[in-house]
């Protein structure tokens, strides 16, 4: 693990909370208290990567079956505008994060993003969010 793994920028993070029962709390804080872990987030995070590297082959392929874009794509307002000047309509499909610009208009984009599917975090304006609320899957 190197320090980019303990350490992630807001962007590239984002915050959950999740409800334990108290004998797994007990645990974790059990495993906590021995030094198996530094605190219990050390030990949430580092049981999820396990997970999802123990599922690694199926993430990969259901990744290329429904030709998800991996990792964090950014849409700014020059992305948008070239899409609506080839006639394109975007079907935004992103595992990781997807962001729109705080510069698009909501025009713009309801002239040019067809549908948006993400696992993971949309970063767009609320406005934005609302007016594409019924296209966000």
């Amino acid at each position: 693990m190197n320090a980019r793994d303990l350490k992630l920028k807001p962007a590239e993070s984002e915050k959950i909370t999740i409800n334990l029962g108290l004998i797994d709390l007990g645990q974790i804080d059990l495993l906590v208290s021995e030094g198996f872990y530094s605190n219990r987030t050390d030990l949430i995070r580092t049981a999820i990567r396990n997970q999802l590297n123990t599922h690694a082959e199926v993430v990969r392929q259901t990744v290329a079956r429904k030709s998800l874009v991996l990792g964090m794509h950014h849409y700014s307002r020059a992305d948008l505008e070239a899409a609506l000047a080839a006639g394109e309509r975007l079907q935004i499909q992103v595992l990781g994060m997807a962001s729109i610009a705080s510069d698009v208009s909501v025009e713009l984009a309801l002239a040019t993003i067809e549908s948006i599917f993400v696992l993971g975090a949309l970063h767009a304006s609320s406005v934005i969010k609302t007016a594409l609320a019924g296209r966000i899957l």
